[in-house]
C-alpha cells in the first residue's frame, strides 16, 4: 500500500516483514531502514508485521529488502 498523504512530497507505504516478535526486533528493523535516503519516519509493529515508513519520495523497494535483510529480518512485500 502506497498513498499520498496530506504533506506534499511526502509518501507513506507499509510493508510486510517476518520474524518481529518484540520491541528489539521492531528497534533493529526502524533503524536500518531510517537509514535509507529520504526517509523521515518509521514505525514497526512486531504484532502485527507492519512497517510504516514516511520517505519523500517512493522508496525502493530492493533497498528497503537489504535493510531488513541486515536487520535480520525477511520483507514479505507491501500491505
Amino acid at each position: 500500500m502506497t498513498t499520498e498523504t496530506g504533506t506534499q512530497g511526502s509518501v507513506t507505504t507499509v510493508y510486510k516483514v517476518s520474524g518481529m516478535s518484540c520491541g528489539h526486533c521492531e528497534g533493529a528493523v526502524s533503524s536500518e531502514i531510517t537509514q535509507l535516503a529520504g526517509v523521515s519516519s518509521v514505525k514497526a509493529v512486531a504484532s502485527s508485521g507492519e512497517v510504516t515508513v514516511v520517505s519523500a519520495a517512493p522508496l525502493d523497494e530492493e533497498a528497503v529488502r537489504a535493510a531488513v535483510d541486515e536487520a535480520g529480518f525477511e520483507l514479505v512485500g507491501k500491505a
